[in-house]
């Protein structure tokens, strides 16, 4: 266990979270998505819903913010407008996180195709169907010179 970490953020995925560089992409998929066969990397998490790991997530990774779409979410079918009570919820998750990033809809072999070419894929046990989602990393932003950030030497101990 850490400070300040969500539990939900096991070793394996902070692991891979702080790995991934910049325009990278993570997908959160529910149990039932084919994540062996769509998974550059798989990371389980089992017994987890997938709203508390989107929250555990996006509690630490930052979004990109040099492209116009950074988050994207499965459709109900074909239905690119269609809002599951899951859908709603992952946009409300994001919005409390990213609220200037819009969740956009992206419909089957699409979104299928983004998945495949993600960084990794983080499955849970979300049982609600087409509960997945994609994030794309942004980077963090250095200090500006004056500000109170605290100094840290990492070559001191």
């Amino acid at each position: 266990m850490l400070k300040g970490l969500d539990p939900l953020l096991s070793p394996e995925l902070l692991f891979t979270l702080r790995a991934m560089g910049h325009g990278d992409e993570i997908a959160i998929v529910d149990g039932n998505y084919p994540g062996v066969e769509h998974a550059r990397r798989l990371i389980r998490l089992d017994g987890h819903r997938l709203i508390p790991v989107l929250n555990a997530v996006l509690s630490v990774l930052p979004i990109d913010d040099f492209v116009p779409e950074a988050i994207f979410r499965s459709t109900v079918k074909a239905e690119r407008d269609k809002l599951d009570p899951v859908h709603e919820e992952m946009i409300d998750c994001c919005a409390r996180h990213e609220p200037h990033r819009q969740v956009v809809p992206l419909v089957g072999q699409d979104f299928y195709g983004r998945v495949r070419a993600a960084h990794a894929l983080v499955q849970t046990s979300e049982p609600r169907l087409y509960a997945n989602i994609i994030l794309r990393k942004g980077v963090i932003y250095p200090k500006e010179p004056g500000t109170q950030a605290a100094e840290v030497d990492p070559f001191v101990y």
